[in-house]
Formats: C-alpha cells, structure tokens, sequence
C-alpha cells in the first residue's frame, strides 16, 4: 500500500551531487521542515522535461516564500540527475535527488513499472508535502496525466 497522509518518510538514503556524489538521508532531508518532493518517472523524458520540472522551477521561489523546500526525484543516477539539473536551469537550492535502485520508491509504495518502455521499474509520478517527517499531502497522477504533482496544483492546495 503506498505512503498516506499522516504517514512518516521511510528512512532511505538518496545520493545527490555537489562537490562529488554525497550520500544524503531522508532523515536530514524531511526532519524539521516544511518539504515538497516531487517525483518524475525519467529525466530527460518529455512530459517531465518539458512540463513537470520546469514548473518547479517557475515557481521555486513561491515554495520558499511558504518556508518550503523543493525536491525533485527520480529513478536514475546522480550524475544524469545533476546533469538534467543544469539543463533545465534548476535553482540551487532545488535539490536533485537520485533514487537510483529505487529504494525510496519501494519504500513509499509509488514505483511502477515502465518496463514496456525499456526503463524497468521508476517512480510514479506524484507529489508530496510533508512536514517534520510526516507526510500532509499526496498527490500521484493516474497513468498518462500530469495534473495533480503539478508546480501550480500543489501550490493550491497549500492556499
């Protein structure tokens, strides 16, 4: 069953690049803070490259003007995640976070398998907002939409 509201965030650990690859836990990424994550099934694929992460990045500094941190995640590694970053013009502080055997995934139930497409298992589509390690909002897209993990949509539903 996948994470629910009211749930805490598993504790995995994630990699990201900075000055090299760091190891990061979901622990110090969620505790005590105010995060949005939002999760894309591929970097570089259409719909995330040209719709999902360029909205985060619009809107970046409306999550931070609410005290909230942006996550964006996939299923692939650190150095395509960092160089996706630096392509779509990613802010600094809108961390791109590596889930690259899909641990985290897993572990919050929203992995789907995009095998079909040659890309094995990935994370759904989805976004969510938690604070101080516990989840307050999900948001995951049926197959084929990209409504609800939207930059705008989750903006609204904070009011």
């Amino acid at each position: 069953m996948p994470i629910q509201p009211g749930d805490r965030i598993p504790e995995v650990a994630l990699k990201r690049i900075r000055e090299g690859v760091e190891t990061v836990d979901t622990r110090a990424l969620f505790d005590n803070k105010k995060v949005v994550l939002f999760a894309v099934p591929g970097a570089f694929t259409p719909t995330c490259s040209e719709r999902h992460l360029p909205g985060f990045v619009e809107r970046y500094e409306d999550f931070r003007k609410r005290g909230i941190e942006v996550l964006c995640m996939s299923v692939n590694d650190p150095f395509v995640m960092k160089a996706w970053g630096e392509s779509q013009h990613v802010p600094a502080g809108l961390m791109m976070l590596s889930d690259g055997n899909g641990q985290f995934t897993r572990a919050l139930g929203l992995e789907m398998d995009a095998s079909a497409y040659g890309m094995g298992t990935r994370a759904k589509r989805f976004a969510l907002y938690a604070e101080d390690g516990v989840v307050k909002q999900l948001h995951v897209e049926a197959p084929g939409e990209f409504r609800v993990s939207s930059a705008e949509y989750v903006l609204e539903q904070l009011g």
